[in-house]
């Protein structure tokens, strides 16, 4: 069996050097390996620790290094992010064996020259005290960034738009891994029962008490694996896009359009609370990402989902709906825990990216029938993507309006903004970071 370390190592660089998603490589690795769940876990923290806190390790690094950052060969410099996240950050890892399986895994790079580089430089931090310092506070931009391992145009956005006691607030919820979040399908099961279900597999459940057919799961190990899983008993999704899909409140009957669907979670919400009668057109620009969603819908049981492939932007017009789903590609700030890479992309914001996205929604307006309810919403927390652009939307659009949000038991507004706009924040909602406003169309 591979080693967890050199399995970690693996995944980082792939990361590093080809871009690849941290969630699809690290289960591919996790997968191909055969590791258990002891080591599976230690992959796991060591990876996804070693992401969220790479901005941070790299001003280590700095402090300690007389060769530039830039100039570090790319597998030198991830052994090095590897090293000092074991001894600073995971209690449980000696720091002896840190600094001893950095070298090692060098060794078996062929990294000669470089282990000694990565001995010296780890053994230097375990002997100091403090083992490193941070930035000023009196530069809070920087301060922030080090700190929290978020990039300084983040912490400006965040500060400018949200203010300083909601940023630092986010920025602290970042860390760690977030919680899991399951819908019960309710064309199968009943909450109860899926939790029995469940527990009897080991995972300790706790219901969510804004939604009834929600649940929080821990102790999952590979939710694949679960009996439950497989006979079709729940999706994952996050509270987040659960409340989204309430709020659409599709019913039997409706005929209702998901513009940007993939991989299917909200759909299939959708079709639970449309008791798998009605129509969905659930579309995707991508075949696999299509297929994604017809796999899902056939383990649900939903056989009312029609995949669709359809450019959300410049697609011809479907069928006029009586709710529509308009879940646009974003930026993804808000979902920074689930993908630590985002937190360090060389292009926080694509700046192309708000008008797609009002495209997409002047697009998808077309289609809605008069009395209709669409929701627009994106997983980000960037107010040019959100306000912004349902504002913009408002104005342009007399034959639609707002309709006002009635707020479910713990869940509050973490931002000033209209009635027919929220703004869910993980340190006040329990979720991901999300945006969803409601619009009706009349006459």
């Amino acid at each position: 069996m591979p080693n967890p370390r050199f399995t970690a190592f693996s995944v980082l660089l792939k990361i590093e050097n080809d871009k690849a998603y941290s969630n699809i490589a690290l289960n591919n690795a996790i997968r191909d390996g055969g590791f258990g769940g002891i080591d599976s876990a230690f992959i796991s923290a060591l990876v996804y620790g070693t992401l969220e806190r790479q901005i941070t390790l790299d001003y280590i690094i700095r402090q300690y290094s007389k060769i530039p950052l830039r100039k570090i060969e790319s597998k030198t410099k991830v052994i090095l992010r590897m090293g000092l996240y074991q001894i600073l950050f995971m209690d449980k890892v000696p720091d002896s064996a840190a600094v001893n399986e950095s070298v090692n895994l060098a060794k078996r790079q062929r990294l000669q020259k470089s282990a000694g580089f990565i001995n010296g430089i780890l053994r230097s931090v375990t002997r100091s005290d403090p083992p490193y310092s941070l930035p000023k506070p009196d530069d809070k931009i920087l301060y922030y960034s080090v700190k929290y391992s978020v990039t300084q145009e983040l912490v400006r956005l965040w500060l400018n738009a949200y203010g300083e006691q909601n940023t630092v607030a986010l920025l602290e919820s970042l860390s760690g891994r977030p919680h899991i979040f399951v819908r019960v399908n309710t064309l199968k099961t009943d909450r109860e029962s899926l939790k029995k279900s469940l527990e009897q597999s080991g995972v300790e459940c706790e219901e969510v008490p804004c939604l009834p057919n929600a649940l929080k799961l821990t102790h999952t190990g590979s939710i694949e694996r679960l009996p439950a899983y497989r006979q079709g008993l729940f999706h994952v999704q996050d509270i987040s896009s659960q409340l989204c899909v309430d709020l659409l409140s599709p019913k039997r009957s409706d005929i209702m359009l998901d513009v940007c669907a993939a991989p299917g979670g909200k759909s299939f919400t959708a079709a639970q609370y449309m008791q798998n009668r009605g129509k969905i057109f659930s579309c995707d620009l991508f075949d696999h990402k299509l297929k994604l969603i017809s796999n899902g819908a056939r383990r649900l049981g939903i056989d009312i989902i029609n995949t669709c492939k359809r450019d959300a932007a410049n697609g011809a017009n479907l069928a006029l709906a009586d709710k529509i789903l308009c879940d646009v590609p974003c930026s993804g700030l808000g979902i920074l825990s689930r993908k630590p890479e985002i937190r360090f992309k060389d292009e926080l914001i694509p700046a192309d990216l708000p008008a797609l996205q009002y495209k997409i929604l002047c697009r998808s307006a077309l289609m809605l029938a008069v009395g209709g309810t669409l929701v627009y919403s994106t997983c980000t927390l960037n107010p040019t993507e959100n306000g912004g652009n349902t504002r913009r939307f408002l104005d342009e659009h007399p034959d639609f309006f707002g309709r006002e949000i009635t707020l479910w038991h713990g869940v509050e507004r973490a931002a000033d903004e209209l009635p027919c706009e929220l703004t869910l924040m993980p340190h006040k909602a329990g979720c991901d970071g999300f945006y969803m406003a409601v619009f009706g169309r009349k006459r």
